[in-house]
């Protein structure tokens, strides 16, 4: 009988933990993650899962993105507007890019950031520790 009480007090303590080290794991950074690239009516669909690490919301975070194609050429130079970033919530952004396909892309450069707005927030917070990753076969630098 003792078990069943003891069983859940462990679980909520190993859920705690885990929860208080994917906050600690944010840090004070911006996280960025290429999650999928699909080829849409003859335009690049990129979706991004970003989260924002910081304590302070982030009002406006523009980024300088710069497509390369599978050759290692510039294709494209644009800015994503990932609007407005919640702390610590993870947020899902999409943007199209016409007369590219996604097979033909082989990395995209985030050059820094443009605009970066929010009281309180603390000097390059868009650009300072910054992280990227992908899930796809195009290459992610920052």
């Amino acid at each position: 009988m003792i078990r069943a009480p003891f069983a859940s007090i462990c679980a909520l303590l190993v859920f705690g933990a885990t929860a208080q080290a994917q906050e600690t794991d944010a840090g004070q950074r911006i996280s960025l993650e290429l999650n999928t690239a699909q080829t849409v009516d003859n335009s690049c669909q990129l979706t991004f899962l970003i989260t924002n690490g910081h304590a302070q919301s982030i009002n406006q975070a523009v980024y300088e993105t710069v497509l390369f194609d599978s050759a290692g050429q510039v294709s494209v130079i644009t800015l994503f507007d990932f609007g407005t970033l919640p702390p610590a919530l993870p947020r899902v952004r999409q943007f199209g890019i016409p007369q590219v396909t996604c097979e033909g892309l082989g990395r995209v450069l985030i050059n820094g950031a443009s605009v970066c707005t929010g009281a309180g927030l603390p000097e390059a917070a868009c650009t300072k520790d910054f992280t990227v990753s992908t899930r796809t076969t195009i290459e992610v630098i920052g």
